[in-house]
């Protein structure tokens, strides 16, 4: 049995169509850094020492719940605005897009809510599924001992 579009949209109640979720190129771990610094609101040494632990141009999905999970009723727009970038990267590493490690998401995701206004016009099921396909493809692979992916798919 093959997973289609519209399997996702029954199973998630997710868009399969709207704009495409695609990336030019990979993401540099320089770039990744001053993403966190404009989108998240962190400081140049926060966003470098996080993607150092990560050794790659992600963080962990624990950073982004230590560091915006307190939002009160006396935050700026601008905190809010912030917290509401991380929830939703952590969202999409936690389900759509979760690596093998499921401690990590890719800091990249975070480009897709840099005008939260956009984020529902986006075709979040075809790129779940693109990345579902493209994760059994590469646990095909001998050496290959985990899967990442939303798994509720299969």
């Amino acid at each position: 049995m093959t997973i289609t579009l519209d399997d996702v949209a029954s199973i998630l109640h997710i868009p399969i169509t709207g704009s495409m979720i695609s990336f030019s190129q990979p993401l540099r771990v320089d770039d990744a850094n001053a993403l966190l610094v404009e989108l998240l609101g962190t400081t140049d040494v926060e966003a470098s020492r996080e993607t150092e632990q990560c050794r790659s141009p992600s963080v962990r999905l624990q950073w982004l719940r230590e560091n915006f999970s307190t939002i009160t009723d006396v935050s700026s727009d601008d905190d809010i605005e912030f917290a509401t970038r991380a929830f939703l990267l952590h969202l999409v590493g936690c389900t759509l897009f979760a690596d093998k490690s499921a401690t990590s998401v890719g800091v990249v995701y975070l480009e897709l809510f840099r005008d939260l206004s956009m984020v529902g016009s986006y075709a979040w099921g075809a790129a779940c599924l693109a990345f579902m396909y493209r994760q059994l493809t590469t646990a095909t692979r001998f050496e290959v001992q985990q899967l990442g992916g939303y798994l509720t798919l299969l």
